[in-house]
């Protein structure tokens, strides 16, 4: 995979670049695929159920507000995400089972961690344009992440 350094410099403001810090977690440090979304608030019903379909590559953009007060995904939908077929995950708060989750073929990319798990009601919304600092994830616009941040299509 081509660096997102790269890309940026071939592509320039054909992409939106995340300034949000975040942290990588995965066994895969860079990844690429098309957007899928889910906006939720420490809740990760819909995280579950998202990554238990197929995946085909795809990465999944996490909204969930900046809150670092419980995991929005662990080392069980981690797993399932690679079963499905994930490329990868952008998480916008927190997760868990960190070291389990580094040892997946998977790449994670999140804000930081919280033992702390999530209830399970099911708020928020599937595949929706979502914005986290500044930058908007629509559904199926391509995003690019490795050791120097995330890239996605305007």
């Amino acid at each position: 995979m081509i660096s997102t350094a790269d890309l940026y410099d071939e592509h320039g403001d054909a992409l939106a670049s995340l300034p949000v810090q975040l942290r990588d977690f995965g066994g895969v440090r860079a990844f690429s695929g098309p957007v899928r979304t889910v906006r939720c608030h420490e809740d990760n019903a819909l995280v579950k159920a998202v990554t238990l379909t197929p995946g085909l590559g795809s990465v999944l953009v996490v909204d969930g507000g900046g809150s670092l007060r419980s995991a929005l995904m662990g080392d069980l939908i981690a797993e399932a995400a690679v079963e499905h077929g994930w490329a990868g995950a952008i998480v916008y708060g927190a997760i868990r089972d960190s070291v389990a989750i580094g040892g997946l073929q998977l790449g994670v990319k999140a804000l930081g961690t919280n033992p702390r798990k999530s209830p399970k009601a099911g708020a928020g919304a599937v595949d929706e344009a979502v914005e986290i600092g500044g930058v908007v994830f629509r559904p199926g616009a391509m995003v690019y992440a490795d050791e120097d941040g995330v890239l996605v299509e305007r």
